[in-house]
């Protein structure tokens, strides 16, 4: 399976934005965030039977206020300073194509399958820090099985989506995510799975799952994403006996 991790270059105000207005996190704050899952990401990627391609925006795709600067120079860094330079070799870097996250998700996995030949391609969130190589390896064993293999993350939304055969993705990303790329391929005839629930750390939500899981990873002697963790550390993120967010 090809997996395709879509990244964008890690800009306080453009990445992880909705933290900030909702959460004790900066622009700053929500940034190192995401750099941090974004490695922890390509990680799980690296150790796993699949094909890694970092899809980078770039100032065609990114609003008009990023669109200065070196994005894929800034992608790469963020890539070689999770795997090292040498397993870097091992990463495909291509520029995303299209005016919506729908576009050019759909642009790439069409690409990928029809064009290249692709058995099958995975979309893996890069804000997923709790996936694993088991994840991913599951998920490109069940694609096998099912033409369409969605992973869900909180509040309908997803991690993973993947793909045997192509769906029309125009409004397949429309909300509830989940549930529009299910009927997208329904619609199409495919057959759907759905793999195991991960959160993302996209919204207060998925962080406070990512947070206590991590804490009850590392709690239990189990491997955890080291990168995230140390930056939730960094920052003095913890979940409060109420179920909030704290920040200390």
């Amino acid at each position: 399976m090809i997996v395709v991790v879509p990244v964008a270059p890690p800009r306080d105000g453009l990445v992880l934005s909705s933290l900030v207005e909702r959460t004790p996190l900066s622009s700053a704050d929500a940034a190192r965030l995401y750099e941090g899952a974004v490695a922890d990401v390509l990680r799980a990627v690296a150790e796993s039977g699949g094909d890694p391609l970092v899809n980078y925006r770039d100032e065609d795709t990114l609003p008009e206020a990023f669109a200065d600067g070196d994005h894929e120079a800034a992608v790469r860094e963020l890539a070689a300073a999770a795997l090292g330079d040498e397993a870097l070799d091992e990463v495909r870097f291509e520029r995303q194509v299209g005016s919506t996250r729908a576009a050019r998700i759909g642009n790439t996995v069409t690409h990928l399958l029809e064009r290249e030949g692709a058995t099958t391609a995975g979309v893996l969130e890069p804000t997923a820090p709790l996936v694993g190589r088991t994840e991913v390896d599951g998920a490109a064993m069940s694609l096998r099985r099912n033409d369409v293999q969605i992973g869900p993350s909180q509040g309908g939304h997803t991690y993973f989506a993947g793909f045997a055969e192509p769906i029309d993705f125009d409004g397949a990303y429309a909300a509830p995510e989940l549930a529009t790329l299910a009927r997208h391929g329904a619609d199409a005839g495919l057959s759907v799975g759905f793999a195991p629930r991960v959160p993302t750390v996209t919204d207060p939500c998925g962080l406070r799952s990512t947070v206590a899981g991590i804490e009850a990873r590392r709690v239990a002697s189990k491997r955890h994403p080291e990168v995230t963790a140390a930056v939730i550390d960094d920052l003095g993120l913890a979940v409060g006996e109420d179920g909030s967010l704290e920040r200390s």
